[in-house]
């Protein structure tokens, strides 16, 4: 019977800065399909989304030397990563925006569609964290985490100055971190 390889997060970081193929194949098999639904969500075309995907792992094994776990966790470090990139592929394309960002409704459908029930847990739950924040910081976090705006666009969307739009997101974040540490 095979054994399978369990890392903490330190570990993982330690071999992938080695650049350990093994722990990169533990990465990959326990980390796609999340960061898979969050290409997803900002990417409309699923042949696109995988092409992003491949580009986000191969990002991350270029760039893991760059990650430093006194700012965070791997885990966001790479779902940052992962929504930048499909974000840049978009506009690469010259795409417009807004058209090819789907509705929040159908992300919700489709990506509890493909996750295991811990992964659709945790989507419901952060979105409940999102609802129970002020309507001012809901819609800025909504847009820009489950829609894909940068802040220039959500600025503009709401016509709100982009200092007033960076603020409230950071005022956000640190709520929502809060509300995690918990």
């Amino acid at each position: 019977m095979p054994t399978t390889t369990t890392y903490s997060e330190e570990e993982l970081v330690l071999l992938l800065k080695q650049q350990s193929k093994d722990a990169f194949d533990y990465l990959y098999k326990h980390y796609s399909a999340v960061l898979y639904g969050v290409i997803n969500k900002v990417v409309y075309d699923e042949q696109t989304a995988q092409d992003v995907l491949q580009d986000v792992f191969v990002k991350i094994w270029h760039n893991i030397l760059q990650f430093n776990p006194d700012k965070g966790r791997i885990y966001t470090w790479m779902i940052n990563i992962a929504r930048n990139a499909a974000i840049d592929k978009l506009r690469s394309k010259g795409e417009i925006m807004k058209g090819k960002i789907r509705t929040g409704d159908e992300v919700v459908y489709n990506l509890e569609k493909g996750l295991k029930t811990e992964q659709q847990t945790d989507t419901i739950g952060i979105r409940e964290m999102v609802a129970g924040l002020a309507p001012e910081y809901q819609s800025i976090v909504n847009l820009a985490y489950f829609k894909g705006y940068t802040l220039d666009e959500i600025s503009k969307t709401l016509d709100v100055p982009l200092g007033t739009v960076k603020t409230r997101m950071r005022r956000a974040m640190q709520m929502l971190k809060e509300h995690f540490e918990r």
